[in-house]
């Protein structure tokens, strides 16, 4: 996709990732507090809140294991590298596509499936979920992606679903319970989706790697051509350091 052609599906496609203590309610922007010195941070929600949805942001902070996951709107040249990267390490990830992703790119979306990745529900038109508040909505927008998925893999989707740009409402939580599915948010992220002013290779390595954390759930975004760059070294970077990398199967086992 051209840059140009681009820019207003990434006004669409940005991350809110607010810098603010816990709430008290699972509504609103996912947001992260993250303490002096260091070490897991705090989520928009408990954890404890979380789980009677089973949703989650953050694993056992008792174990260097990471688990990556990666937000895919669509395809420009960033994927591949990564997924090379990826495969190096014997990283397991998990992608969370749109429908724009899926039609675009079904050769890549079948890669990510054949390399034994988790493919996630980031919803087919990627809308503000927050605001919609009746059941048969919420579930259109995931089956669609559901059936597109399908029918370009030959394969189920996996039921874990994101909301887009992290935007929710304690409802959304619980239809995507009554669906199948569980909810996956972040305890780690970074400014990596604007096109225009990408991070330079050292400021993405400072921030990822001073912020990493026991049980992080790493949220990258797959058009980053910063993250294409470094993904090699990043993942050099975090095993040196004692960290594995795990399938978001074990996030809720």
């Amino acid at each position: 996709m051209k840059t140009k052609r681009a820019l207003p599906l990434l006004a669409a496609l940005c991350l809110t990732v607010l810098l603010v203590p816990p709430a008290r309610a699972g509504n609103g922007n996912w947001g992260l507090s993250f303490p002096k010195g260091g070490g897991a941070p705090l989520g928009g929600a408990t954890a404890e809140y979380l789980a009677k949805y089973d949703a989650a942001y953050l694993g056992d902070t008792g174990k260097k294991v990471i688990y990556l996951t990666f937000d895919a709107g669509y395809e420009n040249g960033s994927l591949p590298p990564i997924l090379d990267a990826l495969k190096k390490h014997s990283a397991p990830a998990a992608f969370f596509v749109v429908g724009h992703f899926v039609k675009s790119a079904p050769e890549l979306t079948r890669r990510l499936c054949e390399e034994g990745h988790v493919v996630g529900n980031h919803t087919f038109h990627h809308p503000d979920m927050s605001k919609i508040a009746d059941e048969e909505s919420f579930r259109a927008e995931l089956a669609e992606l559901e059936t597109l998925f399908r029918e370009t893999t030959g394969r189920e989707m996996s039921h874990y679903y994101r909301p887009p740009q992290g935007k929710y409402r304690e409802s959304n939580l619980a239809q995507a319970q009554r669906l199948g599915y569980k909810t996956v948010f972040w305890s780690l992220a970074y400014v990596d989706w604007i096109q225009e002013k990408q991070p330079t290779r050292e400021q993405a390595l400072a921030k990822l790697t001073a912020r990493i954390h026991p049980g992080a759930v790493v949220l990258l975004h797959s058009t980053s051509q910063t993250n294409a760059e470094i993904m090699d070294d990043l993942l050099t970077r975090w095993e040196s350091e004692g960290y594995t990398f795990g399938h978001l199967d074990d996030l809720f086992a």
